[in-house]
């Protein structure tokens, strides 16, 4: 018995230790915002191809609370952050047609979505309704 409890002490300390590691890996690896004020550019290219484009000066330190806060797109906090269904009033719905935005940062996709995307003055953005 008292073999079994070293055992599970050990796990146990394993385990610990490959948590703190991980949690560092992350902290460090996971993209640095900037405070203060910024101004930033959103475009939303629509289903018909046609163009509107938003000059934001914000705080926010992501871009969902721009995107959000600006009433460029409705909010839809999920479990994982802001799932976009609608931007510039149009509806894009992957479930119903394959449609969704996707989302570019400085004319590259964005690496992340919308709630971990951190807003650097001068910074533009880009949904464009997509078709799978």
């Amino acid at each position: 018995m008292k073999k079994n409890n070293t055992i599970v002490m050990i796990g146990a300390a394993v385990l610990a230790v490959l948590l703190i590691v991980l949690g560092s890996v992350w902290s460090a690896s996971r993209p640095a915002t900037s405070a203060g004020s910024k101004t930033i550019t959103v475009e939303v290219v629509h289903k018909d191809e046609s163009t509107k484009t938003f000059t934001c000066t914000t705080t926010e330190e992501y871009l969902a609370g721009v995107l959000v806060s600006e009433g460029i797109v409705e909010d839809n906090q999920q479990e994982y952050g802001l799932y976009i269904l609608v931007a510039d009033g149009e509806r894009a719905d992957y479930e119903a047609d394959g449609a969704y935005w996707s989302l570019l940062q400085n004319g590259e996709p964005a690496a992340t979505g919308a709630s971990e995307v951190p807003v650097h003055d001068g910074d533009s953005f880009s949904l464009v309704y997509t078709l799978a």
